[in-house]
């Protein structure tokens, strides 16, 4: 990689692909001593380094192009991409040399949904048939549709597909940036063991890594998962539909791929259709939500794998005929731990007090705070979904998604921008929010652009 040559004391030569670009050691730096730049003058790592008259200039065999945006980022903190820079290179140049995470923060801050622009918008390839869209760690996406998982990295850049031989896919989600876990239903006429369960994918090359068992009575079962989730220590879970009433939510160890539980379920409390899970690291509990219309009536609740048993439940069935066809259709445990808010098909927010099993849902209409609301006809197929990030609330409404802030949760920000009908799911993750349009597959790619240097 380097060439010694003389150099003046405190400047730096770098030849990269035949160019010519001088700058000083102080520059390079701040680059940090985890990246190449860094290490290069760094006497821990490049004993040269170490005396007064240091090598002053190096040879480095590549783009120069891009070398050149990196440099001047590292000079004043600002991102300037040439249209003849294409980004895929640029992306692949600032990995080399260490400085990905740096463009990236230069490129977009902190997601902030009141601050939120719409950066792309990418076409589907399947249109109509869109099942969900999950954020990745690093800033890219997966799209679900039908029997395949669509996988983009952050420059939106498609990579191979995971294909699941047309078994239809229910949940996505990925444990870390380079690895997928995808929950897919059995095929009609598929054998016991075949055409459904769950797996982990290579999110960079689309390959099969495990498949996760389920077992009953130490014999393997064929089985239909819903949704997914996992904690932060070692455990993934996954609500389970089984062919001999096998109905709960299993978990699995995510070092050994064994299964670990099966938390079957009790009467009056519907878990193995669950199309929601998520983990409370406050609590250690796991909120399952089978919402409508699913079934006929929604469930929601708290389960404590450690003494096996449901902390906390609640459900819609008995409500009064008056209300009886306003239904919850999405949940999520907001991220103060203390209650659950969830979402009817007509756009009205409601909350659930986890503290007491005895209280109803305090429903707030959002009719009053929201202009132009569509209201959602019997043909409707996209419900409203929910989501939180940074102590704020957001939730889709036809085409738009709704940013609530503070803790009376008012409602500060609308995001719609896209042409491409209602939206079918969104998801927060690597400090974007990506939206799934339902009529023409599009989905949106939302940014918080950085704070202007003054």
């Amino acid at each position: 990689m380097c060439t010694p040559a003389a150099g003046g004391r405190g400047r730096v030569r770098l030849n990269v692909g035949g160019r010519v670009f001088e700058t000083t050691a102080a520059t390079l730096a701040a680059a940090g001593r985890d990246t190449m730049l860094g290490a290069m003058l760094d006497p821990s790592w490049n004993p040269a380094a170490a005396g007064v008259d240091a090598q002053a200039e190096y040879f480095i065999d590549r783009d120069p192009a891009c070398f050149a945006v990196l440099l001047d980022l590292l000079r004043t903190g600002d991102l300037h991409v040439p249209p003849h820079v294409p980004e895929g290179v640029l992306c692949r140049e600032a990995l080399y040399y260490g400085l990905l995470d740096r463009v990236r923060a230069a490129r977009w801050s902190e997601l902030d949904g009141d601050r939120l622009r719409l950066a792309a918008s990418v076409p589907g390839r399947s249109p109509g048939d869109g099942t969900a869209v999950r954020a990745a760690p690093d800033g890219g996406c997966c799209v679900a549709h039908g029997g395949a998982v669509r996988v983009y990295n952050w420059v939106l850049e498609e990579r191979r597909p995971v294909h699941l031989d047309h078994a239809p896919v229910n949940d996505a989600a990925y444990l870390d940036a380079s690895t997928l876990l995808v929950a897919a239903r059995e095929r009609s006429g598929a054998g016991r063991r075949d055409g459904g369960g769950v797996a982990a994918f290579s999110a960079l090359t689309g390959e099969i890594r495990h498949r996760f068992r389920v077992s009953h009575g130490r014999q393997a079962r064929s089985f239909t998962p819903g949704a997914l989730a996992f904690d932060m220590d070692c455990k993934i879970f996954a609500s389970c539909k089984g062919r001999l009433n096998e109905y709960g939510v299993a978990a699995w160890d995510r070092a050994t791929g064994g299964q670990t539980d099966f938390f079957y379920e009790p009467p009056a409390c519907a878990l193995g259709e669950a199309d929601r899970l998520q983990w409370l690291d406050g609590t250690e509990t796991l909120m399952v939500a089978t919402m409508f219309p699913r079934t006929d009536s929604s469930f929601i609740s708290l389960l404590d794998f450690r003494g096996r048993n449901v902390v906390w439940s609640w459900s819609d069935v008995g409500t009064p005929a008056s209300l009886e066809d306003k239904h919850a259709v999405h949940a999520i445990v907001l991220e103060d731990g203390r209650s659950v808010c969830v979402v009817n098909q007509y756009d009205d927010l409601g909350f659930l007090d986890l503290r007491s099993n005895a209280g109803g849902v305090r429903w707030r209409s959002r009719s009053k705070l929201t202009s132009g609301k569509k209201v959602h006809t019997a043909e409707e197929t996209c419900y409203p979904k929910l989501a939180t990030h940074g102590g704020q609330l957001f939730a889709s409404t036809s085409d738009g998604i709704s940013v609530f802030s503070g803790p009376d949760h008012a409602l500060t920000s609308t995001l719609r921008a896209s042409d491409g009908g209602a939206i079918c799911d969104f998801s927060i993750g690597g400090d974007r929010l990506f939206a799934l349009h339902n009529e023409e597959n599009v989905f949106d790619v939302w940014e918080t652009p950085p704070m202007p240097i003054i």
